[in-house]
């Protein structure tokens, strides 16, 4: 049964024909499609497969899929983005086990100037809200008082 590209709805009328093709439209959301994907081959639904396998299990960065794949970060996004709109809501987690910070590292390469690295840092974690963790990275001021081991 055909479906809407956009919501996924069963209800689909024909809607005349452009380009030699069949048009439809989906009396749900009012989307106008063609049945198949011309600007699609066989080549980009490899890329979005390994992309989407990349992604999820090895936990690859986007910057990085970009790059393995000469393509630009917001692609990227938009592929796994789809990937997950096509599974059903049960195979989707309500709670997130792990948080990733993608570019932390540039992060602290930029503040190299105004931390010294060689100092300790204070490392807190907490809650805002239920639901909400933080992790809050704290380096102590210059003119503070530090315990030592006399």
């Amino acid at each position: 049964m055909l479906s809407c590209k956009k919501c996924l709805s069963e209800k689909i009328v024909k809607n005349g024909i452009t380009r030699d093709k069949q048009r439809y439209k989906c009396r749900a959301c009012g989307y106008n499609f063609v049945e198949g994907d011309q600007r699609t081959n066989d080549t980009v639904a490899t890329k979005k497969a390994l992309c989407t396998i990349l992604y999820t299990i090895s936990k690859t960065s986007l910057n990085t899929l970009s790059h393995i794949f000469d393509t630009w970060p917001s692609l990227i996004y938009r592929w796994i983005e789809e990937a997950g709109v096509k599974l059903s809501p049960t195979e989707q987690s309500e709670k997130i086990k792990e948080i990733k910070f993608d570019e932390m590292w540039r992060f602290i390469e930029s503040k190299k100037e105004k931390f010294d690295l060689s100092k300790p840092l204070t490392v807190a974690n907490g809650e805002l809200w239920p639901g909400c963790p933080v992790i809050l990275i704290m380096q102590s001021p210059k003119d503070s008082a530090t315990k030592t081991n006399t």
